[in-house]
């Protein structure tokens, strides 16, 4: 009986408060909608998306580093492919954002770079600049540090349980199990 009675009285207490706080929950997630759809979006934050419907592109990963840098890993099938990021209407637009009016690479982009079919790691790493910083802002976060580095895959290898890079990127010589336990551990 007087289990009952507990139940009741925290019943009544939960819809008293449901009704006490309910408009002020209500108004609290409007606001935040409102500030939601109103704030800048940072342009930073599409490039995955942006990048992964890319002609060619194979697939995208992003992380943070401990120092703090943003990185974006996107694997690309080849050279064609990479050029073709470059080359997108949505890289053209971050480049003269970011560039300051720096003048184009005389020879043009990924020339030393050979077009052999072989696969391309693009990363990008990004440090946004902090206010004391004193960088001025432009179209985009102000960035203190960019690096854009190209590789592509080495001979050789181990993946158990998975990849870091997509499945089609092809590693020749590649070890691959699909177990999650590597081979010779026990």
């Amino acid at each position: 009986m007087r289990t009952r009675t507990l139940i009741r009285e925290v019943v009544a207490a939960l819809l008293l408060a449901g009704f006490i706080f309910a408009p002020g929950v209500v108004a609290f997630a409007q606001t935040a909608a409102d500030l939601t759809r109103s704030a800048p979006q940072n342009p930073l934050m599409a490039l995955p998306d942006a990048i992964k419907s890319t002609p060619g592109c194979l697939g995208v990963e992003t992380a943070m580093t401990e120092s703090g840098k943003m990185v974006i890993f996107a694997w690309f099938e080849n050279k064609k492919a990479a050029l073709a990021w470059y080359y997108s209407d949505t890289h053209q637009v971050l480049m003269k954002m970011g560039s300051g009016g720096a003048p184009p690479r005389p020879r043009g982009p990924m020339a030393d770079v050979p077009d052999d079919g072989r696969p391309i790691m693009a990363i990008a790493s990004i440090v946004l600049a902090r206010p004391q910083d004193g960088i001025p802002q432009s179209g985009l976060p102000p960035v203190s540090q960019i690096a854009i580095e190209l590789y592509t895959p080495l001979p050789g290898g181990l993946a158990a349980g998975g990849r870091f890079a997509p499945a089609g990127v092809n590693v020749p010589g590649l070890l691959y199990t699909p177990s999650a336990t590597p081979p010779g551990a026990n």
